[in-house]
C-alpha cells in the first residue's frame, strides 16, 4: 500500500513536471537593417569571384610562407587568444552547473550518537544511537525556472565561443597588418639604400666638377645635404620596422628578445576577395554571432525573472538504518525511511523586488538589442570602408606608378642637361628629391592595399561561420 502511494505521489510530480510551462518570451531573432548589396561594389563587382568562399586559414591567399608560418604560431601561442579559451571553458561548466538543477540533490551521511536521558526507575543509563541514511532533496522546475536558466547559460557560452574565435581573427589580423607594414618598411628602406648609392655618384660628379672648375662649392654642400638626409631617412625607418618586429613577437607568444624577422625580398601579392552579399555578414562575423547569442540569453533571464512570481516545490525524502547496536545496524528491523517535507512557497510581499528584477532583465535585453544591430552596422561599415579603400587606392597605385615614371624621366633629363652646365644642380636636388618622394609614395600605397585586404578579409569573417558553433559542445 505504502509502494502504490509512492509511485502515485511520483507520477503526479512526474506530470506535473511534463505539463509545466516555462514562463516568460520565447526567443526570436530581431531584425537587423540588411542592404540589399554594397554600395562600394557597384561597378566593380564583376571584377570579384562569385565561385567560393574565404578560407578558414585566410592568410593563405597571400601566398607568403612566412606569414603563414606566424598565423599558425598565432593561432597557437597567443596569449589573448588563451585568455579568451579559459573564459569559454568558463562558460562551459556554468551550463553545466544550470543543468545539474534538473536533478535532485543527494546526500549520504553517517551518524553516532551516545545521550543521556533523564533519570528512569532504573536509574541514569546512557543510549547508544548509529546511523547511516541517504537523503534526496528536488525542487521541481514547474514554471521553467531551470529551463530559462540552462537557455539563458548555453546561449552564454556560444557567445563566449564565438568571442573566442573573433579574438582569434582579431589576432590573426593584427600579425597579418603587422607584417605587411614591416615589409613595406623594408620596401622603403632598400628603396632609400638605393637612393643613397645614387646620391653618392651624384656627390661624386659634382666634386668633379666642382674640380674642374665647372660647378660652385654650393652645388657640392647641396648634393651632400641630399645625401646625408637620405642616410637619416634610412635609419629612422628602423625604428619603426623594430617596433613592429616587437608587436610581432608579442602576437606570436614569444619575447621580443627571442625573435628576430629578417629581411627578404617581398613581391606585393595580388588577391581577390569574394565578398558575397550583406546578409551573409550575419552568419559569417563571430562578433555579430556573440551578440546574438547575448540576446538569447539575455531574452532567457527574462523568464527566470518572471518565475519568481510563482510558488516554488521542494520535495525531500530519507532513507537509511539506525540501530543502537552496530552489529543489527544494517537489518530489517533498522532500516526506515521518510517521505517530506514537499515544501511549497510563494513570496507574498517584497516591497516590488521582483518587479523591479523583471524590469531589469526587459532593460537588459533591450540593450542587447541595440548593441547587436549596432555591431551588425559597424560591420556594415568596415565591409564598406575597406571596399572603398581597395577601389580608390587600386585606382590611386595607378597613378602614382605614372608619376613614378614621369619623376624618374624627369631626372635622368635634369641630370643630363646639369652635366651639360644648362641648369644649376639645385634643379637636380629637386628633381632627386620629387622621385624618391614618388617611389616612397607608391610602396606606400601598396602597403595600404595589402592592409585594406586584410581588413576586408577580416571584416567578413576570416571565413568563420555560425555553423562551427552550431555544434559546440556543451559538456
Amino acid at each position: 500500500m505504502k509502494k502504490m502511494l509512492i509511485c502515485k505521489m511520483f507520477l503526479s510530480v512526474l506530470l506535473l513536471v511534463i505539463s509545466g510551462c516555462a514562463v516568460g518570451p520565447d526567443y526570436k531573432r530581431p531584425d537587423a537593417p540588411v542592404p540589399a548589396s554594397f554600395k562600394e561594389l557597384k561597378g566593380w563587382r564583376e571584377a570579384l569571384p562569385r565561385d567560393q568562399e574565404i578560407k578558414t586559414k585566410w592568410w593563405e591567399a597571400f601566398g607568403d610562407t612566412i606569414l603563414n608560418s606566424l598565423a599558425e604560431q598565432v593561432t597557437v601561442s597567443n596569449q589573448s587568444i588563451a585568455l579568451a579559451e579559459s573564459q569559454y571553458r568558463q562558460a562551459q561548466a556554468l551550463v553545466q552547473l544550470a543543468r545539474a538543477s534538473y536533478f535532485p540533490t543527494v546526500s549520504a551521511g553517517a551518524a553516532y550518537t551516545r545521550t543521556l536521558p533523564g533519570p528512569t526507575s532504573a536509574g541514569y543509563s546512557t543510549v547508544d544511537q548509529n546511523q547511516v541514511s541517504l537523503s534526496a532533496a528536488w525542487e521541481v522546475d514547474l514554471w521553467g525556472k531551470v529551463r530559462r536558466q540552462v537557455e539563458s547559460s548555453t546561449a552564454s557560452a556560444e557567445a563566449s565561443f564565438a568571442d573566442l574565435q573573433a579574438m582569434r581573427l582579431s589576432m590573426q589580423s593584427s600579425l597579418a597588418q603587422n607584417y605587411f607594414q614591416l615589409r613595406t618598411l623594408d620596401a622603403q628602406k632598400k628603396n632609400l639604400e638605393e637612393a643613397v648609392k645614387a646620391y653618392e655618384k651624384a656627390l661624386e660628379l659634382t666634386q668633379n666638377q666642382y674640380k674642374a672648375g665647372v660647378a660652385a662649392k654650393a652645388d657640392v654642400a647641396a648634393a651632400q645635404t641630399q645625401l646625408k638626409t637620405t642616410q637619416a631617412q634610412a635609419i629612422d625607418v628602423g625604428v619603426q620596422r623594430a617596433q613592429l618586429e616587437h608587436a610581432i613577437a608579442i602576437l606570436t607568444g614569444k619575447p621580443p628578445a627571442d625573435f628576430s624577422l629578417p629581411p627578404v625580398t617581398f613581391a606585393p601579392p595580388q588577391i581577390k576577395i569574394p565578398v558575397g552579399i550583406p546578409s551573409d555578414l550575419l552568419e559569417r562575423r563571430p562578433d555579430i554571432a556573440s551578440a546574438e547569442r547575448k540576446m538569447a540569453a539575455a531574452n532567457a533571464q527574462i523568464g527566470v525573472a518572471k518565475a519568481a512570481y510563482y510558488p516554488d516545490l521542494t520535495l525531500s525524502g530519507s532513507l537509511g538504518y539506525a540501530s543502537a547496536e552496530l552489529a543489527s545496524l544494517f537489518t530489517s528491523p533498522s532500516f526506515f525511511w521518510a517521505i517530506g517535507p514537499m515544501a511549497l512557497a510563494a513570496t507574498l510581499f517584497d516591497a516590488g523586488a521582483r518587479s523591479a528584477q523583471t524590469e531589469q532583465a526587459i532593460a537588459a535585453y533591450d540593450g542587447t538589442v541595440a548593441f547587436y544591430r549596432q555591431t551588425v552596422l559597424a560591420a556594415f561599415q568596415g565591409v564598406e570602408d575597406n571596399l572603398a579603400a581597395l577601389r580608390i587606392l587600386d585606382e590611386e597605385a595607378q597613378m602614382q606608378n605614372q608619376a613614378v615614371n614621369s619623376a624618374h624621366e624627369s631626372l635622368t633629363l635634369t641630370t643630363n642637361q646639369y652635366r651639360a652646365g644648362t641648369v644649376s644642380y639645385l634643379n637636380v636636388v629637386t628633381a632627386q628629391t620629387i622621385a624618391l618622394t614618388n617611389e616612397r609614395t607608391a610602396i606606400t600605397i601598396s602597403g595600404q592595399r595589402l592592409s585594406a585586404a586584410v581588413l576586408l578579409v577580416t571584416g567578413l569573417g576570416g571565413g568563420w561561420s555560425t555553423s562551427e558553433a552550431s555544434g559546440v559542445n556543451q559538456k
